[in-house]
């Protein structure tokens, strides 16, 4: 169940904040709708925030950026869940993302290296800043729980996947100590899907923003050429590229994940027949019965 996972990330990015005397502000509601009272109530002059890749994310944060612009507060947008800031692929594809991974391979390049990660927050970071705690603070902002939401828990065992960074950079640390795994990571013969089955997998959390996947990318280099004593290969992070090749290609087209209205899908003239489809589920439940 991912909201399980979704919500344990959230009780770890509390937690590392307690550290710092913080807490984390969990609002619930449309960001359109809370935001603006939110704004007036804290007196907010700055708003920051990860800007989203996907096409619903892209119009709800132009939108909210304009409603700050109304409100006279200073938005940052800063590049985080992609090794690159998308456009600039497109921009030097000619404006169009590139359809093939090839295509985004030799892009990708005649490009700078990606950004380096910024260091981990600490308490120098911060420095004087503090963070206005109330006595119920749990009750108005804490991370709700499965049943708050709606869901029933009851005979829900744990996940295979444990969220938060703690974990996710765990396991990113077992995988960096797998020198023969590193030595294979880009051979041809792995998929995108190869981060996937195996319980120390790291595509949800870089998926949800647990793991930095600047730091995935640096820390992979680094380790490279201690074992390789060579200049990584950008071979070397092809499950990695691929993530990015699918954002690049999805960014700027809201109907990426359907066929009708997509303009790289080939328009299937597909037969609405409710008749024939009835017979065809009916003649496979046969079938299956036979076995």
């Amino acid at each position: 169940m991912h909201q399980m996972f979704l919500l344990q990330c959230l009780e770890d990015l509390d937690r590392s904040l307690r550290k710092l005397n913080s807490r984390l502000f969990v609002l619930r509601g449309q960001p359109a709708d809370i935001l603006p009272k939110l704004f007036k109530e804290w007196g907010t002059t700055c708003l920051s925030f990860e800007e989203d890749p996907e096409p619903f994310g892209r119009v709800r944060d132009q939108n909210i950026s304009t409603m700050c612009k109304a409100m006279n507060i200073t938005v940052i947008s800063l590049v985080a869940h992609t090794l690159y800031k998308l456009e600039f692929i497109i921009e030097r594809n000619g404006g169009r993302a590139p359809l093939t991974y090839h295509q985004f391979q030799t892009v990708v390049a005649g490009m700078d290296s990606p950004p380096l990660p910024d260091p981990p927050v600490t308490a120098a970071t911060i420095a004087d800043a503090i963070s206005p705690i109330s006595d119920n603070h749990d009750e108005k902002y804490g991370v709700p729980t499965l049943e708050e939401l709606g869901f029933c828990t009851e005979g829900l065992v744990p996940g295979v996947w444990q969220g938060g960074e703690s974990e996710a950079l765990s396991r990113l640390e077992r995988h960096l100590e797998r020198k023969a795994w590193v030595a294979s990571f880009g051979k041809p013969k792995m998929t995108p899907q190869s981060l996937l089955p195996s319980q120390t997998g790291l595509s949800p959390y870089l998926r949800f923003g647990c793991l930095s996947t600047r730091l995935f990318y640096y820390q992979l280099n680094d380790l490279y050429r201690k074992i390789k004593k060579a200049v990584p290969p950008l071979s070397l992070h092809g499950q990695v590229l691929w993530r990015e090749f699918f954002y690049c290609a999805a960014t700027k087209n809201p109907n990426f994940d359907k066929m009708i209205g997509n303009p790289i899908c080939v328009q299937v003239p597909w037969d609405k027949n409710p008749e024939a489809l009835a017979k065809w589920a009916n003649v496979c439940i046969n079938m299956h019965n036979l076995k």
